[in-house]
């Protein structure tokens, strides 16, 4: 499936504010970037790098004023999103060293308040694959998904008391169960194509048999078109922008995804 995606964000800047954006996607197993472009207005310097869970990151330092940032590629994804029932835990000991980060707890997934709870909500299933599921399973139909934008962020304990959240609050309840089971668990933040209403997107990935698998409990089922921009342990690390000083937020936010015909 082919996805162009977009995102605009402007903001009125009082004094001069360093920002880090992630608003570029990379090619992976999962996703090919095809082309991607991001023009600022006014032109600035802007940095590039690349952070420790390899995300591409950008940096600037906005002046005072109206700055308009605006991203856009075309993204070749997946057919289809790979489903394994059955598919093994890994022995801590056996996994590999880069995916030990997610099985610790984070800022907001507190996994040492979840142990029991995952354990009843996957009594008798075989580890691994069909643990997650029966955990997404659990979301989908325990925690009420709220459709609208929220600019707090909660940890996965205060979201198991509300019984309700945004994507990113459901993700992060995911995650804490999983971790609290030894699989490693972790955050993605980009698009989906036919998001209702269109914004950006949270989701979790779990490590087993070897390879990471999409979980999404905010979707009645998992279907194609997911356009992957950062990973992390959780919300802290895939801001889609970060600014330094004194608080401001977008005047303007608009996040679109559609596919494009191939001839």
């Amino acid at each position: 499936m082919k996805l162009q995606t977009s995102c605009k964000l402007i903001f009125d800047v009082s004094v001069a504010t360093p920002f880090v954006l992630m608003l570029r996607p990379r090619s992976g197993s999962q996703q090919w970037v095809e082309k991607d472009e991001l023009r600022i207005i006014p032109e600035i310097p802007v940095y590039e790098f690349t952070d420790s869970y390899g995300n591409f990151c950008q940096r600037l330092v906005a002046q005072p004023g109206r700055i308009s940032i605006h991203a856009r590629s075309t993204v070749n994804t997946a057919d289809s999103i790979t489903r394994e029932q059955g598919a093994p835990f890994i022995e801590v000991q056996d996994l590999p060293h880069e995916v030990l980060q997610y099985l610790l707890p984070s800022r907001y997934c507190e996994i040492e308040y979840f142990g029991q709870q995952a354990k009843d909500i996957t009594v008798n299933l075989k580890p691994g694959y069909d643990q997650v599921a029966a955990i997404e399973d659990w979301i989908r139909h325990n925690i009420y998904y709220s459709f609208s934008n929220s600019n707090s962020t909660v940890s996965a304990r205060e979201v198991q008391f509300r019984r309700s959240g945004v994507c990113r609050d459901l993700a992060h309840l995911g995650i804490a169960l999983c971790r609290s089971l030894a699989i490693p668990a972790r955050m993605v933040v980009g698009y989906l194509h036919e998001l209702e209403p269109m914004d950006m997107h949270a989701w979790f990935e779990v490590f087993l048999a070897d390879r990471w698998f999409t979980f999404d409990a905010t979707q009645p089922q998992l279907k194609n078109g997911y356009v992957v921009l950062g990973i992390g342990r959780d919300a802290a690390d895939v801001a889609v922008y970060n600014q330094f000083g004194p608080p401001i937020f977008p005047v303007t936010q608009d996040v679109q995804i559609e596919r494009i015909d191939e001839t």
